[in-house]
């Protein structure tokens, strides 16, 4: 049985191309979310006139990952006190946020940011939204799988592939065999 959990931490081929590798992560999927418009293109997305965001949905097992794993690996490969900016990308499509579909990951995802707050560990305060999923649609074809497909892009090779590796060396435990 499996768990849904979605997760924006801006460009979404680089939060997909860390969780399509994390153990326990049965699928992953490039998509938008928590905006008003009704399956919005990628263009629209960008226009930052539909509210949506950026987002990866995972498809997880709990009995072989927490919530609170998939959501340490999300601290550490994304910067959550940036508001509506993830490195040179900007706009709200790019803001950090939780999309919960059960109670359970919203308490979890609360408690930890609690956690990092008390601890400082940003240095800055953090503006990651938790908010229950809504109005999710997945992104184009040509968005899924993007770095796995493109490791030698511009962009996947100065972002993507940076994540990754820090991903690999701090979760060594938790990375797919």
């Amino acid at each position: 049985m499996t768990e849904t959990l979605v997760l924006g931490g801006g460009c979404f081929w680089c939060t997909e191309a860390v969780y399509v590798k994390v153990r326990g992560v049965t699928d992953v999927e490039s998509g938008y979310c928590n905006g008003q418009t009704v399956n919005p293109t990628y263009e629209e997305v960008c226009t930052g006139r539909t509210g949506h965001n950026e987002v990866v949905k995972l498809e997880y097992d709990p009995s072989q990952i927490s919530i609170r794993e998939l959501l340490e690996i999300f601290f550490v490969i994304h910067d959550p006190t940036t508001l509506n900016r993830q490195g040179n990308d900007a706009g709200t499509q790019y803001r950090s946020g939780i999309y919960f579909t059960t109670a359970e990951q919203a308490q979890v995802a609360q408690a930890l940011i609690a956690e990092l707050t008390v601890a400082d560990a940003f240095g800055q305060p953090i503006v990651t939204e938790v908010l229950a999923l809504a109005n999710y649609s997945g992104a184009e074809a040509y968005h899924q799988d993007f770095f796995e497909r493109n490791p030698y892009q511009g962009y996947c090779m100065a972002v993507a592939a940076p994540k990754v590796s820090k991903f690999k060396k701090t979760f060594a435990r938790l990375v797919r065999e």
